[in-house]
C-alpha cells in the first residue's frame, strides 16, 4: 500500500474479533515502529507488549477502551534517554514515543490488524499493574488486534479541516 493511501484508509478499531495475534506478528510491527525518527536518534520510546487474558484484564482496570482486544501495546517514554533542547531544557522524550506510537499505528493498519490510539488511562494504574519502573512515562495504549467483520470507520472519520484552516504562511499574525 502507498503510504497515501495508508494514512487515508486507516481508521480507528473499535470492535476486534477473537482471533489471536502472534508473537511473531507482534514483533514484527514493533521492528517497523523501531525505525521511527527520534531526536538525535536517541530512541527513548520503551514498549510494553501485553498478550495474555490476564494481562489484557489488568489493562481493563487502567482504562476502558480496551475494546475487548486480544492484545495491547503500551508505549512509553525514558526521559532520562531522550535529547534535551539545550535552549530551554524541552525533554524530547514524549515526542520522540508519539513519532515512534505514530509510525507502530500505521504498521498495524498495514499488516491487516486494527488498533486506536487511547490516551484514556489512569497512568498511576498502568503503573501498578505492570510495574513500570520509575522513569517511564506511558504515552499511549494501543489495543490490538483483527478487526470484527462489522467493523467500520466512525462517521466523524472523513471530517477533516482543510490545509487552509489548519496552515499559516511566513507568520501566525
Amino acid at each position: 500500500m502507498d503510504f497515501s493511501a495508508l494514512v487515508r484508509e486507516r481508521y480507528s478499531v473499535r470492535s476486534f474479533s477473537e482471533r489471536p495475534v502472534s508473537r511473531e506478528q507482534i514483533l514484527a510491527l514493533l521492528e517497523e515502529a523501531r525505525f521511527a525518527p527520534t531526536a538525535v536518534n536517541y530512541q527513548p520510546q520503551r514498549y510494553l507488549v501485553l498478550s495474555t487474558p490476564e494481562s489484557m484484564e489488568k489493562l481493563a482496570r487502567c482504562t476502558k477502551y480496551t475494546f475487548h482486544a486480544p492484545a495491547a501495546i503500551i508505549v512509553c517514554a525514558e526521559p532520562s534517554s531522550a535529547w534535551v533542547r539545550p535552549y530551554d531544557q524541552d525533554n524530547a522524550a514524549v515526542v520522540d514515543a508519539s513519532i515512534a506510537a505514530t509510525h507502530l499505528m500505521l504498521a498495524i493498519h498495514d499488516a491487516g490488524l486494527g488498533t486506536t490510539w487511547v490516551g484514556h488511562f489512569d497512568p498511576a494504574a498502568l503503573r501498578e499493574a505492570f510495574a513500570l519502573p520509575d522513569g517511564l512515562v506511558p504515552v499511549a495504549v494501543f489495543p490490538l488486534g483483527w478487526p470484527a467483520e462489522n467493523c467500520k470507520p466512525s462517521p466523524k472519520h472523513a471530517q477533516r479541516r482543510t490545509v487552509e484552516e489548519i496552515t499559516a504562511w511566513e507568520t501566525f499574525a
